[in-house]
């Protein structure tokens, strides 16, 4: 039976949450408050962790960033009133998995809930690869960094698992699909732009940082009238992304 920490402060929304995920089979437990939160995390290790934000002594973003922080690899799916796409985005690049926002379907939760429990806990690859270069670019898995010429560029947690994929694959296309499922540990729906978000993340602190060369890229996907696959920037909806080291004057000018 899969534990489920629910870190919530409402208790009437604890309890409600705590009953239908019990009737769905799972085994929850508790807590009122971030710093207990984060110690179950710590020493009970849980399947999955189901998080409000606004919690006394210690809240929400702090436990995602102690827990990720400490290694802690269980999955998180916040449930919050706060509902921006700003705090949603936020939340998944300190190392959330899912982000509900209230008032929510309780058969929803459930299902996220089980689809996290089944991805299971996070695989820690990262911190035992070695450095990756390209060119310029070094994307460092011990310090979950990536350095421009020996400058870091400060990636987020979520930020550097994108890119240390795309290195591991480096010149291979990497569709949403994929990314999403290496990356946060699911399935692309039709409305599911959370990969064009960080892609686009990384371009601004890596791209931009780099004259010499252009390194996450953006492939269109071909149709009847574009049999080509042609490289974006900032022109066009990107369909899949990969890495590479090629010089600007590698790419073509779109019409």
């Amino acid at each position: 039976m899969a534990k489920v920490l629910i870190v919530e402060d409402d208790e009437l929304i604890a309890k409600g949450m705590a009953s239908h995920l019990a009737e769905a089979g799972f085994d929850p437990l508790r807590v009122g408050n971030g710093e207990a939160g984060i110690t179950r995390l710590r020493y009970e290790r849980p399947d999955v962790c189901v998080l409000d934000l606004m919690l006394p002594l210690l809240d929400g973003w702090k436990v995602i960033e102690t827990a990720r922080g400490e290694g802690i690899g269980t999955p998180i799916v916040v449930v919050s009133a706060r509902g921006s796409e700003q705090d949603r985005v936020h939340a998944l690049e300190i190392g959330a998995d899912d982000y509900l926002v209230k008032p929510f379907s309780m058969k929803e939760l459930v299902a996220r809930v089980r689809v996290a429990a089944r991805r299971g806990v996070r695989a820690q690859e990262a911190e035992r690869g070695d450095p990756i270069q390209i060119e310029e670019l070094r994307v460092d898995p011990r310090s979950v960094q990536a350095y421009v010429d020996g400058k870091s560029v400060e990636l987020t947690p979520t930020e550097f698992r994108l890119l240390y994929a795309l290195a591991l694959e480096h010149g291979r296309v990497l569709t949403r699909d994929e990314l999403l499922q290496k990356i946060w540990g699911r399935r692309l729906t039709r409305r599911d732009r959370t990969v064009d978000v960080f892609v686009r993340k990384l371009r601004e602190k890596i791209d931009h940082n780099t004259p010499r060369h252009t390194f996450v890229h953006a492939s269109a996907t071909s149709s009847k009238h574009n049999r080509k696959r042609s490289f974006l920037h900032s022109w066009g909806q990107p369909a899949e992304s990969f890495l590479t080291g090629r010089t600007q004057s590698d790419f073509p000018v779109p019409s």
